[in-house]
């Protein structure tokens, strides 16, 4: 089988690493956000949209189908409005957009994204969620990156006006549920189906940056993926869990051009990333302004006690100290891009908590420009990581399946009241910034 970058080549050429072909050159490092109007610090929920396959391909879980989102859009965006937001994390559901090479529906993104323009609503187009379109198979595929990218430049180009995008969710989640843990998509369990994943969900998300930015050049990649920590319980730490906290840096790493851990490096080279592929992604960052998207719940954290059983560790790191772990490796401007607990009970308290660990953070000079509840709606069947199509509700959301606002929903209001006036950088309304338009090139 002929290997991602034989594919990226037969469709762009040879380029160059420091061009804008396929490579991963000219990337920039968030310098140039605007950082001195009150209130653009970013307060963002998102609309859960996850849509893997189980079953061995014979069921198509989508969340929003599942939640009713495809029939109540219009009334889903209003409550985002509603709740003074001005920032959501939205997904184009690729699945159905990508009809064929060349082939696209967008009926249903059409609608959606005129309503989200008409409320002045700022998206973050999420554009792979945890699948594909079934005729391309699953993330083993090589010809995946090529695919994508088209769909990224598709989409660029039909929504000029939209400048942030999340190309591939959670790249190490995705990689790990579809071909680690035997989960979703392929259902594979091997370290090497996890490593092609791994590579072909990593640079799709980098051909698809480069598709974007060539229809918009100053586009934002907010880069959503999972902060995680395994506490060890064990007197000697075992070879497997410390591999396995090197590996939640690893999709990072490949983006953004990091020098890989030496354990990290002999794992890939052994399980089928070639030293071609590895050149290719250590070539330099994407183009666009890149920010480092951190993901957070309690249950991101695990205690593995000594006779191997699992309990939550909820909060013994918590994302102040497991994002500066981030941090001081990439040295990317920060975005907190999801948070919740499945207990409603408990989920006002868990908003506040994330809010003291940004503004912590921020005082230590982290820059983090925004921060999410997600999502919108409760949610179905996360609690088994939607392995099973039960549509148990995860209570979970600012508002319940019938649309009705949760405490934790009237408690992030307050916190927008609150806090809404509050810039990207602390006292960056002190500074000037001037910028003039981009000039894009939109073909109809």
């Amino acid at each position: 089988m002929k290997s991602f970058l034989s594919h990226i080549k037969e469709k762009y050429g040879d380029g160059n690493y420091e061009g804008d072909q396929y490579g991963g050159a000219a990337g920039h490092d968030g310098s140039g956000l605007p950082t001195d109007s009150p209130g653009n610090f970013m307060f963002a929920t998102g609309i859960e949209c996850s849509y893997p396959t189980i079953a061995n391909g014979t069921i198509r879980r989508d969340l929003l189908a599942e939640t009713d989102h495809y029939n109540r859009y219009k009334e889903d965006l209003g409550l985002v409005k509603e709740l003074g937001l001005k920032v959501l994390r939205y997904n184009l559901p690729y699945y159905l957009i990508h009809k064929a090479p060349g082939k696209f529906d967008w009926e249903f993104a059409d609608k959606a994204m005129a309503e989200i323009r008409r409320l002045g609503i700022t998206p973050i187009l999420d554009l792979m969620h945890f699948g594909v379109p079934d005729w391309i198979g699953n993330f083993q595929n090589p010809e995946l990156p090529v695919h994508f990218a088209e769909y990224c430049g598709a989409v660029a180009r039909r929504y000029p006006w939209v400048r942030f995008y999340t190309p591939v969710n959670e790249i190490y989640v995705t990689a790990r549920a579809s071909a680690k843990d035997g989960i979703w998509n392929e259902q594979l369990k091997d370290d090497r189906a996890f490593i092609t994943a791994m590579k072909h969900c990593a640079a799709a998300s980098i051909m698809g940056n480069q598709q974007i930015a060539k229809y918009r050049p100053d586009c934002i990649i907010v880069q959503s993926e999972s902060a995680e920590y395994i506490h060890e319980m064990r007197a000697v730490p075992s070879p497997e869990i410390c591999l396995i906290n090197k590996l939640r840096f690893l999709s990072l790493d490949l983006l953004y051009a990091h020098p890989l851990d030496s354990e990290v490096l002999l794992y890939c080279l052994d399980n089928g990333l070639t030293r071609q592929e590895l050149d290719w992604f250590m070539a330099g960052e994407p183009p666009g302004y890149q920010i480092m998207g951190n993901d957070y719940y309690g249950r991101n954290e695990r205690i593995i006690k000594p006779d191997g059983n699992w309990c939550a560790a909820e909060d013994v790191l918590g994302w102040y100290t497991m994002t500066r772990q981030y941090y001081e490796r990439y040295r990317k401007p920060v975005f907190h891009t999801e948070t919740n607990t499945f207990n409603a009970k408990d989920a006002e308290c868990w908003l506040w908590k994330q809010w003291v660990n940004v503004q912590r953070i921020r005082l230590d000079g982290v820059p983090v420009v925004g921060f999410t509840w997600y999502s919108l709606l409760d949610q179905l069947d996360w609690d088994i990581s939607l392995a099973e199509k039960r549509l148990a509700v995860n209570a979970c959301g600012l508002y319940d399946l019938d649309r009705r606002i949760r405490p934790v929903g009237e408690s992030y209001k307050m916190m927008i009241r609150e806090f809404g006036q509050i810039t990207i950088m602390p006292h960056g309304e002190m500074f000037e910034f001037t910028s003039r338009p981009a000039t894009l090139k939109v073909e109809n």
